[in-house]
């Protein structure tokens, strides 16, 4: 099964592996992998909605200063949170956490990346 499992990691090297999982699903990613938190742009969007005034005027600018306050990088954290829940919905992910490889193969389920890459490479040898 190690074997496998180094086997699965240098394929995994060469694809396009993508996670997809939210804070309340852990999972045990190997380095250079891409995840994406499903949750992350509500957790984005309650950090700027945080203590603000009931008087929607006053709530609004709040919220534009912080936005304003946050710059780029803020842009970016946005940008990137919805653009990986466009990637699951596009993708078809329909359950979470969701191990995905070059588009086209998917494991449900299982918290451990380096075990889902290892089923997909088993997979993808049995059926060429």
């Amino acid at each position: 099964m190690l074997a496998m499992a180094a086997a699965a990691m240098a394929h995994a090297a060469a694809a396009d592996v993508r996670v997809f999982t939210d804070r309340h699903h852990a999972v045990e990613v190997p380095a250079g992998i891409h995840v994406v938190e499903l949750d992350a742009p509500a957790r984005i969007e309650a950090e700027l909605a945080a203590n603000l005034p009931a008087d929607p005027a006053q709530a609004a600018a709040i919220v534009r200063q912080r936005l304003h306050d946050g710059g780029a990088p803020l842009q970016r954290r946005l940008a990137d949170a919805y653009q990986g829940v466009t990637d699951a919905w596009s993708l078809g992910v329909t359950r979470i956490p969701a191990v995905v490889v070059d588009r086209r193969y998917v494991v449900y389920g299982e918290t451990d990346v380096s075990r889902a890459l290892a089923r997909i490479e088993e997979y993808r040898r049995a059926q060429p």
